[in-house]
């Protein structure tokens, strides 16, 4: 696994404690995100107001909650979160710092290694698996000294802020495009704006589910990214009625999640695919609007923007955007002549488009194999 680097079990080098706060006023306590993602603050309030006790957490401490460990809500408590609080379920160790540096930890967590191994260690019924104090005191991970340690920190942060500098530049031609399509768009449309409804319609073809049949599925991205293929599923795996079979050209629009940019244009390769209930489809009113313009349109954070303000409930995950309020946004658009005309610069732009796509993906899988070749002593 490492170029033998000695296998150190946790409870080797940490200690578990629990501080009961003395805190009088107004505390943060905080969680820990998913994935290695690091602590956060989950809430602002007058310690008096806390249900249940909390527990000061230091710099450096380690901390993870105790449901969701197997899902890598592992941390080190940066120097920001000092000072904070924590309840129960966020238990909170001492590291022997003679043996190892927070920093290596803090990187490891980030492993699908490590989160593999909480997996494996967690114990209970489905949904509710906990990582007991024993199990985490058991993990193992592979461990240098600490000057090998910092070595390797050293490396993987100069490797990661290459990373992120590409990512940052990527994101700006990304952008460029963006501006380009949207600085197109209103050129053309001038002060013609219209509601949706007068140049898309809902078109729903909806198709009952039936015993014995399977329905490839989509899946639709946030922010501009797109109609996805998923596997099938059959009468026996849903309990929906029906599904809505996509066809070419269709906008697709997602109920729960269209106030985060999800909505695209079905491409032919994704034709006869099928959506719940939840994913509304439209189709381009004839003479009034035509797919491939605005395939490129709701791609753009613009659009997205205008979604928001049609969206409805409380709360991220109660928001919807339902078809009566998305017929009824009004937005500039320039006609179908205009549109075409514009069709043709867009398609100059898919290659540069195409590119930082596949840049993208590149760019995400460099810090996870950065970390692998980093914990089995390959930097």
């Amino acid at each position: 696994m490492s170029n033998n680097w000695p296998i150190v079990q946790f409870g080797e080098f940490t200690e578990l404690v629990k501080r009961p706060t003395e805190a009088s006023g107004v505390v943060g306590s905080v969680g820990v995100k998913l994935y290695g993602e690091g602590v956060h603050v989950v809430e602002e309030k007058s310690i008096f107001e806390f249900r249940a006790a909390r527990f000061d957490i230091r710099k450096d401490d380690l901390i993870y909650n105790d449901m969701w460990a197997r899902k890598g809500s592992v941390a080190i408590v940066p120097d920001k979160y000092d000072g904070y609080v924590a309840s129960a379920h966020f238990p909170t160790w001492e590291l022997d710092n003679t043996r190892v540096d927070p920093a290596f930890l803090g990187w490891y967590f980030r492993t699908p290694e490590f989160w593999n191994m909480c997996e494996n260690s967690s114990q209970g019924t489905t949904g509710r698996n906990a990582i007991s104090k024993r199990g985490f005191r058991k993990l193992e991970i592979p461990l240098p000294p600490p000057d090998e340690q910092r070595r390797v920190v050293a490396r993987i942060e100069e490797l990661a802020a290459k990373v992120e500098r590409a990512q940052i530049l990527r994101g700006q031609a990304v952008g460029a495009v963006d501006s380009l399509v949207t600085s197109l768009h209103f050129k053309l449309a001038g002060e013609k704006a219209f509601t949706v409804d007068k140049f898309l319609a809902l078109d729903e073809q909806r198709e009952k589910i039936e015993v014995g049949k399977e329905y490839p599925q989509i899946g639709i991205k946030g922010f501009g990214q797109g109609l996805f293929p998923k596997e099938a599923v059959n009468a026996t795996q849903t309990t929906y009625k029906w599904f809505n079979r996509l066809y070419e050209g269709a906008i697709v629009l997602s109920q729960p999640k269209g106030w985060e940019g999800a909505i695209a244009v079905c491409p032919q390769s994704l034709a006869g695919y099928y959506a719940s209930p939840e994913y509304r489809t439209f189709r381009c009113v004839e003479g009034q609007a035509i797919p491939e313009y605005l395939a490129e349109i709701l791609a753009t954070p613009w659009f997205w923007k205008q979604l928001k303000d049609v969206q409805r409930g409380l709360g991220g995950r109660r928001q919807r955007t339902r078809p009566e309020q998305f017929l009824s946004m009004e937005i500039p658009m320039p006609t179908v002549e205009q549109q075409r005309q514009a069709v043709q610069i867009f398609r100059k732009l898919c290659p540069i488009k195409r590119h930082q796509a596949a840049t993208a993906a590149k760019l995400d899988a460099l810090l996870p194999s950065i970390l692998d070749k980093a914990f089995k002593g390959e930097l």
